[in-house]
């Protein structure tokens, strides 16, 4: 089928080239004849032309973008025509053979309408054949009830405005392909039966379900969501049965044992895993061929920026020539000014009314005679020239300017006060009233009025009374305004002129009447000038055109400050003394019929109306009988560029001509506020009987993107004809140009050069009737008032300058000017131009009044990686159900993406009433669009489709073979560059009084302690009120640690070796408990306590380490002991598997017989269990010579003895922490002041105060408590600086992690507490891992910590460039500390294993005496043992045993020197292998995504990201109203698109603390991921990107 209709599109006539030719010869009159197709379309009439078909790109061929379509100017036109009527081969051959004779007919269908919304329909039931269901979003029931309960107040429906339809954006971009998807359903095929391997990333899991769907998953990969990790093999042996370590994942929200980390082949049964695999089902076609090249060696990621297509049709017409239009007519009587035709009318006819205003209820206000109006406007004019300032010093001169600041319900004072300022020669500038100071739009205009030097304003009594005023009474300066003299303009307010005092009045000159405010797409206000000679010529062209008389009524909707409402309804009417009924704005929302019945009240001759006007009148109009609209002869449709005002047309003429109302009568325009008015439609002429003649206008709708037609200038059988092709219609205002003008239409861009005949360009016209500049901005007044067509041959085409319009069109035979479109609705996506009035009118076609309001749709386009991206935000029905309006967005979507060949980005409803507005009721929408910017929109319902849009993403990162071990050390040695290897100082070879060192067991250290210090504390335990709870002497320790062996030999029968878990809170007992066991020969694990307020989550993970562990008794309190046996806990796990639970408060009295003594130091002291971020359960084993060896690194490093003192502010259950919580103290002599971190709960300066109090010089601390502090203090600093806290004495304060370094948290915290005396290179950080608790540690000696700036997109692809501070996609890395003595390091290749340069990223390995000896197992894990603990180089250092950290990071040797005089080598920690997200085949960090997620809103407090099934997903906290949660996922797609080159496949938006985070401050990702796929986070809302 599609074949049969290319082959009629290519051979048919329509598509020929503009070589004159047999069968489609271009006339001079500017006729084609059309050819007979050869085939014809057996499908509905226009869903295969219209898939085909695209946007019209201005300055190129007018027949769009499709590389197979090549329209010819006059034949696409009658093809068009013959679509129109075509249900048959046999019509259409009957159309072709009449072709030379075709007649417009519209007495049997004057405006078709029907055939956009039959396309519309057509397209979507293409799309539900394919039934591709699209997931829709989770929202929580309050939030939905909340929404649907809102106050819903009667809505401005289809409220339409000057500035609806327009759009943000002209940046350049790509153009999207459709080739890709030709044959998609092979190409899918292929994938799903190939053998291509599947991969995803080693922290992610397999879900279930079948291999296909495994397979399809790939395709995902290798398309556009794109995610190229290591074999889903590799990942499964990472998941293993729950008691393989360190494979153990650890769920925080429910039990350990879930069933998909068991059985890699068990499906996932959850809502949002179908939901998951519905979105990537969704995905499955690609939107675009493969790109050619992307990625170089120079670590680039080029976006795409493709070449034109071949295939894209290039204008093959003549240049187009410019056109001359009528001649005005010469009047005799006609005024030589405004102003005189004012003299004459309030003169010979006083009691003429001129104005009639109504009020709210649609009764007579007041009616305004030109008598009134001639005496008040020479009273106005006498007041501001005579009266303003002193008789020396007059505020106001002749040609200064004048604000008139009247309210829309008021047009007569304003009218009064626009006359005075004419009669008094100053230039008046009529604006809308303030409402408020911060007013977006108020603030611009403001912006105009300073610019324009105003320093008084006109304004009415009652608008005065009206405005803001401050206690005194007096109105405030407005934000951005200029200080205004208030002037009220009422006759009891004025001065009666002397009876020798006349205007003078001057004839018509270049002086400027008046300056109209223009409102661009960015929301600039711009002023344009009109002169006196301008304003008298359009009001003569306007007279002529409309064939205005003497006494006409005029009914006026419109805004009488600007535009057609000010033409018309102020300035041309006085000129004809008509009588013009204003109907305000309050009338209209109280009764949209208002208009119709002025018009049968006072059988007005003349209406002027906006399509939304009609549209309303349609609404309402079952409630009006009596209706008789035949005295009309011209209803003026003031917004004829919009597409969609047509339909209002089409609805209102079959609604109304049973009224009386003609079809003749509708009368679209179209105008800017450059050009005034540019075309109209000519009403009352005769038909013109030969083609040399002005034919009538026509009032045509066509297809945007087939903007090339040909009307047959042979006689009309009627003068108004509408006609709707297959595509979002623009209305084509067609007219003789006003005035003698000389129109042309030029290309937009560059150089002001003539169009084809088949082009669309910017339609310029040269006349006296126009704007002559924008005042005060000369540079943009030479681009668009002073423009000087060319030809091809660079020749100017008039000697004159034209002015630019803002239309787009083209000039057609005849002389016919074609409007169809504006220049400020332009929005270039991928390298094509679209219309926002043609997008609005496709939403429109799809159901528009079931579920949203029609005219409420504001489009635009916002700048997203280095494109524009198109946003349609749509005010919602309030009793439209959260599925049907889903629905009705995913067929909006489906319908555009046919219809229009482009994506839209953002579908966004809110709830009615809630759009910024204009004065008049439109929607304002650069406010719209700087809400949705700010994320302050608060929509109730949100679709992205990132995935459709963005085609401009980086190539997928291809790996390269890997190089032999001979070119790397090649290579590395002829660059120059040394092995990236590093130690600390050697532990041999420093000199110190160390006593400690003689002893090889730490339980031998504590006992002679305690013989030869026995009372020198060494821990002091503080509250949270920060006096002390408990404290130990050696002497007290040693004695307290020999009860607890003899109870574990007694009541626990425990032997040697046997594992002890010990269930403590941070204190004192815990570091007794853990002597005790050394004592006995135990070996300890600490394991922190279950949460008493959360004991269902926290206890199975208690549990778990104490199976794991083979713990054969269990040490705890009195307090925990009955917790543990509570009822809540028997809900949680089974309590009778506890192993024996001993209770530390009740010891015996007695003394050991002896104290155990290991017979050899590599003999295991304790195991270390902890929980990585990857929500893997690992416990290590730390033998008696490394513990040892562990605590004299550190009391090197820190200078640690029995005289110091050290705050410590950490969880004691693993890691640093717990080393120097109950290891160093007893090792060093020095005494420990211990602060559990959970005291920070309820006393945030607890930590500091004691750190304080005591005079402590090194202090070791969290994230997560620096964080607190941060936050809890931040406004405290003051009130702690008057309560003595000094932290002056400061030397180290140490952050204990086992991560990057956070450089924000701690410049935040130095920065916050330097006026409390903490010196910045004080702050340091620690890193320790697994296979080595701590490897680098900054000590009290050394250089300071130094910081540098690579580039985000070189890690990416593992690689390390320094760029300088500020750079784009700079991040900064901290050194995370000084190489402890006695560590080496090195980094090497992960997969190679073979040795890096300086610079380079790669695996930091580790060796040194304090490494553990391996991960502790119970069956033992041979192969993951030896390769994280005893992995060797692959070339090079082959003899020295490494343990492999799993972190990658570089070494860079400074400039600075260290203690021995050397150059400092500085060790910089990138991140966790296994926490890096291999996507689009490159390696991504969580935490980079995580920082540009927070950045992206103010109620973001925190973000954690990770991978399921190829789509990135990110959950975000939110601070704020549930209201708020649907800003956040258009910023977080967008932010995450800028920075990281990634598309988001869902936002998960929940409350605060849902995130997991450990006591180290570390993020449980994968816990978090494992909460959401069971539906157990109760988000607020998750957002399915599509």
């Amino acid at each position: 089928m599609v074949q049969t209709w290319n082959r009629y599109l290519t051979t048919g006539g329509i598509l020929e080239s503009s070589k004159p030719r047999e069968g489609a010869q271009l006339q001079p009159s500017g006729e084609c004849k059309l050819r007979s197709p050869v085939s014809s379309p057996s499908q509905p009439r226009w869903c295969l032309l219209w898939q085909r078909l695209s946007v019209p790109s201005v300055g190129t061929d007018v027949s769009g973008l499709e590389p197979q379509t090549r329209l010819r100017f006059g034949d696409f036109f009658k093809l068009k025509l013959a679509l129109t009527v075509w249900p048959s081969n046999d019509t259409c051959r009957h159309l072709a053979k009449r072709s030379e004779n075709v007649r417009i007919n519209t007495r049997d269908s004057p405006f078709v309408v029907d055939v956009h919304t039959e396309a519309v329909q057509a397209a979507l039931a293409k799309h539900k054949e394919r039934k591709m269901a699209v997931p829709m979003p989770s929202k929580r029931r309050s939030l939905v009830v909340q929404t649907s309960m809102d106050a819903y107040t009667p809505p401005d429906t289809s409220s339409g405005s000057e500035d609806e339809g327009s759009v943000q954006g002209d940046s350049q971009g790509t153009p999207t392909s459709s080739q890709g998807s030709i044959n998609m359903e092979h190409w899918i095929s292929q994938a799903i039966h190939g053998s291509t391997t599947s991969t995803t990333s080693s922290s992610s899991t397999q879900s279930g379900g079948s291999g296909a769907a495994h397979r399809l998953a790939d395709v995902m990969a290798q398309t556009h969501i794109g995610e190229c990790p290591t074999p889903l093999g590799a990942a499964r042996s990472f998941i293993c049965a729950w008691f393989c370590l360190p494979g153990v994942p650890v769920s925080s929200a429910h039990s350990f044992t879930c069933p998909w980390f068991c059985l890699p082949g068990v499906p996932v049964s959850s809502r949002v895993s179908a939901k998951i695999q519905q979105l990537v089902n969704t995905l499955k076609r690609p939107k675009r061929p493969p790109l050619r090249e992307v990625f170089v060696d120079d670590f680039e990621e080029l976006l795409e920026v493709q070449q034109p297509d071949p295939n894209q049709p290039k204008p093959e017409g003549a240049q187009m020539l410019a056109m001359r239009g009528e001649q005005l007519g010469v009047v005799t009587n006609w005024p030589p000014s405004l102003e005189a035709a004012l003299q004459r009318w309030g003169t010979i006819s006083p009691k003429a009314p001129c104005l009639t205003t109504m009020d709210t209820n649609g009764k007579p206000l007041y009616i305004l005679t030109y008598g009134k109006l001639w005496t008040r406007s020479m009273k106005v004019a006498y007041n501001i020239l005579h009266k303003l300032g002193t008789k020396q010093e007059p505020m106001v001169r002749p040609g200064d300017r004048v604000a008139l600041v009247f309210p829309n319900n008021d047009p007569a004072a304003s009218m009064v006060a626009f006359y005075g300022c004419l009669l008094a020669e100053v230039v008046p500038v009529p604006i809308e009233v303030p409402l408020t100071r911060k007013d977006a739009g108020s603030q611009q205009i403001g912006f105009l009025l300073g610019s324009c030097g105003v320093t008084v304003a006109l304004t009415s009594d009652a608008c005065h009374k009206g405005l803001p005023k401050s206690p005194t009474g007096e109105i405030p300066q407005f934000k951005g305004w200029p200080k205004l003299l208030w002037f009220v303009t009422e006759s009891k307010h004025l001065s009666k002129p002397p009876r020798d005092w006349f205007p003078h009045i001057k004839d018509a000159n270049n002086d400027t009447a008046y300056i109209e405010y223009k409102t661009c797409k960015d929301g600039s206000v711009l002023g344009v000038t009109v002169t006196r000679i301008a304003l008298l010529t359009h009001c003569q062209a306007l007279t002529q055109a409309c064939g205005y008389t003497e006494a006409e009524t005029i009914v006026n909707v419109l805004d009488f400050k600007k535009d057609v409402g000010l033409w018309h309804g102020i300035l041309t009417s006085v000129m004809n003394m008509m009588h013009v009924i204003s109907i305000p704005y309050s009338l209209m929302k109280v009764n949209p019929l208002s208009w119709i019945q002025k018009v049968c009240q006072y059988k007005a001759k003349v209406a002027c109306v906006k399509s939304r006007d009609m549209h309303w009148a349609l609404v309402a109009h079952r409630d009006q009988r009596d209706v008789n609209l035949s005295s009309l002869r011209m209803l003026i449709v003031a917004d004829g560029a919009n597409p969609w005002s047509i339909s209002s047309c089409d609805a209102f003429l079959n609604v109304f001509q049973s009224k009386g109302l003609r079809q003749e009568v509708i009368c679209p325009c179209a105008s800017s506020p450059e050009a005034l008015t540019v075309a109209i439609r000519r009403y009352g002429r005769a038909p013109f009987p030969c083609p040399c003649a002005h034919p009538p206008s026509l009032c045509v709708s066509v297809p945007p993107s087939l903007g090339p037609l040909s009307v047959s200038p042979s006689p009309l059988p009627n003068p108004s004809v509408s006609l709707c092709f297959p595509r979002p219609p623009f209305l084509i205002c067609v007219s003789v140009s006003l005035t003698p003008p000389i129109m042309c239409s030029v290309k937009p861009d560059g150089v002001p050069q003539l169009c084809r005949t088949d082009e669309i360009g910017e339609l310029c016209v040269c006349a006296i009737a126009t704007g002559t500049s924008y005042y005060g901005l000369s540079g943009m007044t030479k681009n668009t008032f002073e423009v000087f067509p060319v030809t091809s041959s660079g020749a100017p085409v008039s000697e004159y300058p034209f002015v630019r319009t803002g239309l787009l069109g083209f000039v057609g035979p005849g002389g016919l000017v074609f409007v169809v479109g504006k220049m400020d609705g332009l929005m270039v996506v991928s390298g094509r131009r679209h219309n926002a009035d043609d997008i609005v009118a496709t939403a429109l076609a799809v159901e528009p009044m079931k579920f949203v309001y029609r005219g409420r749709i504001a489009v635009f386009s916002v700048t997203v990686l280095h494109d524009e991206r198109i946003v349609i935000v749509a005010e919602q029905r309030p009793d439209s159900t959260e599925e049907d309006s889903f629905q009705w967005m995913s067929r909006v979507l489906q319908a555009i993406d046919s219809i229009h060949q482009v994506g839209v980005y953002c579908l966004a409803l809110v709830p009615a009433n809630t759009l910024p507005k204009t004065p008049l009721g439109g929607i304002h929408l650069s406010e719209t669009k700087q809400l949705f910017l700010e994320g302050s929109l608060h929509p109730c319902n949100v679709l992205m489709c990132p995935h459709t849009c963005v085609t401009n993403l980086p190539k997928p990162r291809q790996k390269q073979p890997e190089i032999g071990p001979a070119s790397v050390m090649v290579g590395n040695l002829v660059s120059g560059k040394r092995i990236a290897q590093a130690s600390g100082r050697d532990l041999g070879q420093i000199e110190d009084n160390d006593q400690a060192r003689k002893f090889l067991f730490l339980s031998e250290v504590l006992q002679w302690r305690a013989q030869t210090t026995p009372d020198h504390v060494l821990y002091t335990l503080l509250n949270c009120r920060g006096t002390i709870a408990s404290s130990l002497t050696c002497v007290q320790l040693h004695k307290r640690a020999e009860k607890i062996a003899v109870m574990l030999m007694e009541r626990g029968h425990l032997q040697d070796g046997d594992h002890v878990a010990l269930v403590y809170p941070p204190g004192i007992d815990l570091i007794a408990a853990f002597y005790g066991c050394l004592y006995a020969g135990c070996v300890p694990i600490t394991v922190r306590p279950p949460h008493p307020q959360n004991i269902a989550t926290t206890l199975p993970t208690v549990k778990m380490i104490v199976e794991v562990s083979r713990s054969a008794c269990l040490m705890t309190t009195q307090l925990i002991c009955k917790l543990l046996r509570s009822r809540e806990a028997a809900a949680a796990v089974d309590v009778r598997a506890w192993p024996p639970i001993l209770d530390t408060d009740d010891l015996p009295k007695k003394r050991p017989a002896q104290i155990y003594k290991p017979s050899n130091p590599d003999t295991l002291a304790y195991l270390d269990f902890s929980v990585s971020t990857t929500g893997m359960l690992a416990g290590v084993k730390m033998s008696h010579a490394a513990t040892s060896a562990f605590c004299r690194s550190i009391k090197l490093q820190c200078e640690l003895y029995p005289s110091r003192e050290v705050a410590i502010c950490l969880d004691p259950y693993c890691g640093l922490g717990f080393v120097l919580w109950c290891l160093c103290s007893v090792y060093s002599g020095h005494q420990s002041i211990l602060i559990p971190p959970s005291e920070l709960e309820t006393n945030p300066a607890l930590w500091l105060l004691a750190v304080s109090q005591y005079k402590v010089r090194d202090t070791f601390c969290s994230y997560s408590v620096m964080e607190l502090c941060t936050k809890g203090l931040g406004s405290q600093t003051e009130s702690l600086k008057a309560r003595g806290l000094d932290l002056s004495r400061v030397r180290t304060c140490v952050v204990v992690a086992e991560e990057r370094p956070r450089i924000a948290l701690t410049q935040s915290f130095s920065k916050l507490f330097k006026d409390l005396g903490l010196h910045p290179r004080a702050v340091s950080t620690s890193f320790g891992c697994r296979v080595n608790l701590a490897i680098c540690l900054q000590g009290t000696s050394g250089p300071d910590p130094t910081t540098v700036y690579v580039d985000m997109r070189a890690l990416r692809h593992d690689r390390v460039r320094l760029v300088e501070r500020g750079s784009p996609h700079s991040l900064p890395l901290m050194e995370s500390g000084k190489i402890l003595p006695g560590v080496r390091i090195i980094i090497a290749n992960p997969e190679t294993k073979g040795p890096l340069g300086d610079s380079h990223l790669g695996e930091i390995w580790v060796h040194s005496a304090h490494n553990a000896s391996g991960y502790f197992t119970i069956y033992g894990d041979e192969s993951l043992q030896s390769d994280h603990f005893n992995s060797r180089l692959s070339f090079g250092d082959t003899q020295t045993v490494w343990a492999r950290t799993g972190y990658l990071g570089f070494l860079r040797r400074t400039e600075l020197t260290d203690a021995n005089g050397e150059r400092h080598d500085a060790l910089y920690v990138v991140g966790a292998l296994d926490e890096a997200m291999e996507l689009r085949g490159m390696r991504y960090h969580p935490i980079d995504i995580e920082t540009s997620v927070i950045r992206a809103h103010k109620s973001v407090t925190e973000c954690a990201v990770f991978t399921w099934t190829n789509l990135l997903v990110v959950v975000v906290e939110l601070d704020g109203s549930e209201q708020e949660a649907l800003d956040l996922v258009p910023l977080v797609t967008n932010v995450v698109l800028e920075e990281h080159y990634l598309v988001v496949g869902v936002v998960v938006v929940v409350d605060i603390g849902v995130i997991p985070i450990n006591s180290r401050g570390e993020k449980q990702r994968m816990h978090l991921r494992d909460g959401f796929l069971a539906d157990q986070l109760d988000p607020i809302y998750v957002a399915y990107n599509m």
